[in-house]
């Protein structure tokens, strides 16, 4: 692991492996880089950074509790630190709520295209959205944090894959449980409230670039009219459906999945490549 200071001193732990066009990996909440260990083969024609967010994995918890806008602000500082050109970035749940945040800012110069994985614009249902989570169900989510950090966490070491769980990927839903519970839990907490405030669609205006959107065909948070919602509100989007998969595909259905990262690189490779035509 390398880690990098932040502007406000907080060291944030990174993978930096192989060569080629940058993958940018952010993971959902309570997990950290190493939820991206079947990324790995990625790595021989492709340049894999991979970050433990703030408050996550080896990742310092800063004496603040961290928020979104914070921990995108690391990505953005790391992705200009490491001067990265025409990345991809790939964000996962709470990682594509950051990866919205870097894309519409200054740091957004350095991407070339985005892969959301299972989230919605909005996680708080109310008014005129409902593709998110009841009130209801966001507040058990804070209290349950609060209550009983390690039974929440191992419940969503499960949960986050198609139910029941698979023969094949039970051993993982163990591991994914057990690295879950290794977090803080006031921090968690602080990130979920932050995570359920927010409201990514103002952001979408500013963002344009190719977006894959992919979800799982069994996910138990968000559907089918989530990712439509994503593709018409992005605007050069389209949406990948992994039928087999729940909310998270780049784990259940590995293989097709780094299949798609590795043709969706090369696709925007080759679009760079073609040069503009003169219409004088």
């Amino acid at each position: 692991m390398r880690h990098f200071t932040t502007s406000d001193g907080a060291s944030i732990a990174y993978r930096d492996e192989g060569a080629g066009t940058p993958l940018v990996l952010l993971h959902g909440l309570l997990a950290h880089g190493g939820f991206f260990r079947a990324q790995a083969p990625l790595a021989a024609d492709h340049r894999l950074i991979i970050v433990d967010l703030r408050g996550h994995g080896e990742s310092q918890i800063p004496n603040e509790a961290p928020g979104v806008e914070r921990i995108a602000a690391d990505v953005a500082e790391l992705v200009e630190a490491l001067n990265l050109n025409d990345a991809i970035g790939v964000g996962w749940s709470l990682g594509a709520t950051v990866l919205w945040h870097v894309l519409a800012g200054p740091a957004g110069k350095r991407f070339a295209g985005a892969v959301i994985v299972d989230m919605t614009a909005r996680v708080l249902n109310g008014g005129d959205w409902a593709l998110g989570l009841s009130p209801e169900a966001c507040a058990a989510r804070s209290a349950a944090i609060r209550a009983d950090f390690e039974g929440f966490a191992l419940n969503a070491g499960q949960a986050i894959f198609a139910q029941p769980v698979a023969a094949l990927m039970r051993e993982t839903a163990a591991w994914a449980g057990a690295e879950f519970a290794r977090n803080d839990p006031e921090a968690m907490a602080a990130v979920w409230e932050s995570l359920v405030a927010q409201d990514a669609r103002p952001l979408f205006s500013r963002i344009a670039l190719p977006t894959l959107v992919v979800h799982g065909g069994q996910s138990q948070l968000y559907g089918d009219d989530t990712a439509a919602h994503l593709v018409a509100a992005l605007g050069d989007a389209r949406a990948i459906r992994f039928d087999r998969a729940g909310h998270a595909p780049h784990l259940e259905e590995s293989e097709a999945f780094n299949r798609l990262l590795s043709d969706f690189a090369a696709r925007l490779s080759r679009v760079r490549a073609v040069p503009a035509t003169n219409p004088n």
